[in-house]
């Protein structure tokens, strides 16, 4: 079995918001993976003391562990409790009811002799490859489909479209937010390779039309993980050098995570 992972940040002198883990069981027979996007804050107050890393850290940490040792239950149910674990962590300290209390996007896929199961939250993106090279793309695109554009404040999406319906949901302060995720189940045999991506790193098709979504995994694979984010912070740059009208930052946190099933 092969794995590959890679977490770069939008910025050298900040603080990497992504969190990315795979775990292998003693056993051989399975594993799980784990993104998540860390929702940068806007300047101001979010009714938290502590960091979206911090935030992100402890949401990921939990549902790692909880994806294995809840190794019955659905995907589903371990994000609802890795939500309510983190929630706890910090509820006495902080108004988690805040619009803008930290809060990330997820992908969470976990595989076992039998099955491989998944999971994903907002604008992050699973690629699932199947043995002829067929690759399906597992979205979350209520963000996308909310109406947001450039003149759309910070203020509206608040107040109407974060965590609300018609809107788009991310994973922040509340347990029930597991029954938004898209989730889903195929048998092991129809899957070759899971790879997920944050929207940095998606930024290569969805930003930049470079490729497509079919080629990353075999990208990722012939080239490595690195390979895929250096392509993206190269385009980034020559839009930059020209002008040209980005996605919002120069750069964006990437992560890629990528396991041969």
């Amino acid at each position: 079995m092969r794995t590959e992972l890679i977490s770069r940040p939008g910025h050298p002198e900040r603080p990497d918001e992504d969190f990315a883990s795979i775990t292998l069981p003693g056993a051989g027979h399975g594993g799980t993976l784990v993104v998540l996007d860390g929702v940068t804050a806007p300047a101001g107050d979010t009714g938290c003391l502590h960091s979206v890393p911090w935030f992100t850290a402890r949401l990921g940490g939990a549902l790692t562990e909880l994806a294995l040792s809840l190794a019955d239950a659905p995907l589903g149910e371990a994000l609802s409790h890795a939500v309510a674990r983190t929630a706890a962590a910090h509820a006495d300290t902080c108004d988690l009811s805040h619009a803008r209390t930290p809060q990330a996007t997820v992908v969470c896929a976990r595989w076992s002799r039998e099955t491989v199961e998944y999971l994903v939250l907002c604008d992050s993106v699973l690629l699932v490859e199947a043995p002829d090279g067929t690759v399906t793309t597992v979205r979350d695109d209520r963000l996308a489909r909310s109406g947001i554009t450039a003149r759309t404040t910070e203020e509206e999406i608040d107040t109407r479209l974060r965590n609300r319906e018609g809107g788009f949901f991310t994973a922040a302060a509340d347990p029930g937010v597991a029954s938004r995720a898209v989730t889903g189940a195929l048998p092991r045999r129809e899957v070759r390779s899971l790879t997920a991506l944050t929207d940095g790193a998606a930024r290569l098709v969805e930003v930049f039309g470079e490729g497509s979504w079919a080629a990353c995994p075999g990208l990722v694979r012939s080239e490595g993980a690195r390979a895929l984010v250096d392509r993206v912070r190269d385009l980034e740059r020559a839009a930059a050098s020209r002008g040209a009208p980005g996605p919002g930052k120069t750069h964006d946190d990437a992560t890629v995570v990528y396991a041969e099933v």
